[in-house]
């Protein structure tokens, strides 16, 4: 041993504390605030596309540059349905325009 550590215990390290953290993060999060928290996660996947686009990019084709690829592929499908749900979500609170053949609301003022 010559104090330098393993990267694959500095690795594995960073996912267990990354799983942690995500699992408290969703897990008390407020109704409230789970369209913003979306949006986020979208954005964050559009950082991982990047990286495995980074990834699958090497002239050699190996294990490492397939996990890039399958990365892109699971990466955009979730940032196309995390759009989706957003915009979605997003509608609900929307205010609803008045049909065409609608009668006007009657007041009672006058009454």
């Amino acid at each position: 041993m010559n104090g330098v550590a393993d990267p694959v215990v500095i690795n594995l390290t960073v996912f267990v504390l990354a799983v942690f953290v995500g699992y408290h993060v969703v897990w008390t999060v407020t109704p409230a605030l789970h369209t913003p928290l979306m949006s986020v996660t979208n954005a964050i996947s559009g950082v991982i596309i990047v990286g495995a686009i980074l990834a699958a990019s090497p002239a050699t084709v190996d294990f490492g540059s397939l996990m890039g690829a399958l990365a892109v592929g699971l990466a955009a499908v979730n940032v196309v349905g995390g759009f989706l749900v957003t915009q979605r979500m997003l509608a609900m609170f929307r205010k609803k325009a008045p049909r065409a053949g609608a009668a006007p609301a009657k007041s009672s003022a006058g009454h």
